[in-house]
């Protein structure tokens, strides 16, 4: 049906979870501020530190303490994400699978370069036509700006395009860049929570990537 698969890459592809809670309540403690709740460290994953350390700090953050922070940050994540940073099971398979007869793609709140280092860890990064991270787009989730950006460099029609994600805010993107949506029930959100977003999809088990 869908030519054009989008994917989410933090709690939909891969389980970057424990990588998360582990360098952002290290970061802050490091900044000298209140380490943020693992709760409230799940909600946010689906949107940029950029965005999200503010939203977390329990003080408010200037230019140069968020700067600062988001650097101690990215230092802590690459310390640690070979330990913890895993594919969801079956992925590996089913991305193979999908990618012989579709273009396969990634939006992510993560930095391009990031990006492509964590997909080469996982070594299926030569399984997309592209990877999007924040540095590429203008405006953030739940922004429509990834997915456009997608659909017009590589002239693809939107209702032949489906964006996959586990986050409230990566529903909302797909609905706003007027594209199909599947929330994934193995990430972040609640199925309560995505359900609100009234996605196109809801599929429990990797193995239902079967669009």
């Amino acid at each position: 049906m869908y030519k054009n698969l989008i994917f989410d890459f933090d709690g939909t592809i891969a389980d970057s979870k424990e990588c998360s809670i582990v360098a952002t309540q290290k970061s802050f403690k490091e900044r000298g501020l209140e380490e943020p709740t693992v709760n409230l460290i799940e909600y946010y994953m689906g949107i940029p530190i950029e965005k999200s350390f503010s939203l977390m700090s329990s003080v408010d953050l200037d230019d140069h303490q968020l700067e600062a922070l988001i650097k101690t940050f990215r230092q802590n994540y690459k310390e640690v994400e070979s330990s913890y940073l895993k594919l969801y099971k079956h992925m590996t398979e089913q991305l193979q699978s999908l990618s012989k007869d579709k273009q396969l793609f990634v939006v992510s709140s993560k930095k391009t370069d990031v990006l492509i280092r964590n997909l080469e860890i996982l070594d299926i990064d030569h399984l997309f036509t592209e990877v999007i991270g924040s540095d590429k787009v203008n405006h953030y989730k739940p922004s429509p700006d990834g997915i456009n950006y997608i659909l017009n460099k590589y002239q693809l029609e939107n209702e032949e395009t489906i964006y996959i994600g586990d986050a409230i805010f990566d529903m909302q993107m797909a609905n706003s860049a007027k594209v199909a949506s599947c929330a994934v029930t193995w990430g972040t959100h609640s199925i309560e929570e995505l359900k609100s977003e009234n996605p196109t999809y809801i599929i429990h088990e990797v193995t239902e990537l079967n669009f």
